[in-house]
């Protein structure tokens, strides 16, 4: 929204803002405090996939959200509507809003249904050489790791790929927080467990799109000197989860980022044996520390989901700490 907001003040000219609308959460503030007509009144058009939308099967973190999209853009004041799948019908909506948005000087809404574009096309793994998996090298990771030390994993496939693993291992799900939502901030949730459960090594298994989303939890996690904390990220330079779109992880050094923000020992690695040199090391840090694990992009066509719901998972490891 801010990116947006830049744009139309060198040129005059409303941005388009793509989201999820998990996206829409995030940007209420922004929404209300820099784009409202209340305040600067800058237009742009907001174009919102709606995840969770009543009546259309969905995962569990996306079903409020989806519940309260439009009851959301009411209470902000965002005038919104409904795009079509024709594209005669589609460009006509298109233009509405762009006047709307235009004549109210203000963010206008453009809702898109699931299945209204088409798969998106741009995953290819070129310039991507690892020779890891993401699911291959969290496999290594977590057949290294002592079983009292618990797990907190971000969203998306990374979460399905653990509990795939714990599955074909015979090894139960308690010792693993598989974050479904809140994308960007499992570093913190792992945090917090660190601080509070110093007698055991924490570990938080996190994706390139998630840290560079929340890049101020390094900070945050550095500066808390925590023992205990071990952060490792499986960077695919991708969006994975959710169509293969590019990020900028392979354009920064993460490692070099988190030594700034204060974690005692960094690295990366790319093949099994230097992962798991990595986690050798690890086990004599005293401080927060950072893996960047750099993978190939994509996953299994046949990956499962958790058996189990947030609440029962919730449970289940908090049982675990105890």
């Amino acid at each position: 929204m801010a990116l947006a907001a830049g744009h139309y003040l060198a040129t005059g000219k409303a941005g388009l803002v793509y989201m999820q609308n998990s996206g829409l959460g995030n940007a209420v503030n922004p929404l209300l405090s820099l784009t409202d007509p209340a305040v600067y009144s800058v237009p742009v058009l907001m174009l919102i996939g709606w995840r969770g939308e009543p009546g259309i099967r969905d995962e569990p973190q996306h079903l409020r959200q989806g519940l309260v999209t439009l009851p959301l853009l009411e209470t902000l004041g965002i005038k919104y509507a409904r795009l079509s799948p024709s594209d005669e019908d589609a460009s006509k909506v298109v233009a509405a809003a762009a006047q709307q948005m235009h004549s109210d000087h203000a963010p206008c809404a453009l809702i898109v249904s699931k299945n209204i574009f088409g798969p998106y096309r741009g995953s290819s793994d070129q310039g991507n050489p690892y020779p890891l998996t993401r699911e291959e090298a969290a496999g290594i990771v977590l057949s290294d790791l002592d079983p009292s030390s618990p797990v907190v994993a971000t969203t998306g496939k990374l979460s399905r790929e653990i509990y795939e693993y714990r599955e074909a291992e015979g090894r139960g799900h308690a010792g693993d927080f598989l974050n479904v939502g809140s994308m960007g901030h499992a570093s913190q949730i792992a945090l917090g467990i660190a601080l509070r459960k110093p007698e055991r090594e924490v570990f938080c298994l996190d994706g390139d799109g998630a840290v560079l989303m929340h890049m101020g939890a390094l900070a945050v996690t550095g500066s808390s000197g925590a023992k205990n904390f071990r952060h490792i990220v499986f960077n695919n330079g991708a969006h994975d989860s959710v169509g293969g779109q590019p990020t900028a992880g392979f354009m920064i050094d993460l490692p070099a980022v988190a030594g700034a923000c204060g974690y005692r020992l960094t690295g990366r690695a790319e093949s099994r044996a230097e992962i798991l040199g990595h986690l050798r090391a690890f086990k004599d840090c005293r401080g927060p520390c950072l893996l960047e694990i750099r993978v190939r992009r994509g996953a299994r066509a046949d990956l499962g989901r958790p058996g189990m719901s947030p609440r029962e998972n919730k449970a289940g490891f908090m049982k675990y700490l105890r």
